[in-house]
């Protein structure tokens, strides 16, 4: 068929899109609020404790944050694909909470726990 006209057949390649979604943005946002309130882990911890667990603190929150942004591109960029290149869109929307997921675990990975 032709590049220029259109398929008849309705595609449903949005819906993708939009189950991503419904499991991204709440994962993320447990992601950013445990990732948040960590820091209470080490409220009774001794002092050469807590300053390992700052060290490490910091670095990691880093990561979970620029983790997640790029979770949010990846599912902005599964929406844009949808309609575009379907197969490219699918791919991303299966993408998007595995890297909430992938962020989330490299940040209890680099943090040191007491």
């Amino acid at each position: 068929m032709p590049d220029n006209v259109m398929d008849s057949r309705p595609r449903r390649t949005w819906i993708a899109s939009l189950i991503s979604t419904i499991v991204t943005l709440p994962l993320a946002f447990f992601a950013l609020v445990f990732g948040g309130i960590s820091p209470m882990a080490c409220d009774s911890c001794s002092e050469a404790d807590s300053d390992r667990f700052d060290a490490s603190f910091g670095s990691a929150w880093t990561v979970l944050c620029c983790g997640l942004v790029l979770a949010l591109g990846v599912l902005v960029a599964s929406w844009v694909f949808s309609r575009r290149r379907p197969p490219a869109g699918l791919a991303l929307a299966v993408l998007a909470p595995g890297t909430v997921f992938i962020a989330w675990v490299t940040f209890m990975a680099l943090v040191d726990w007491p």
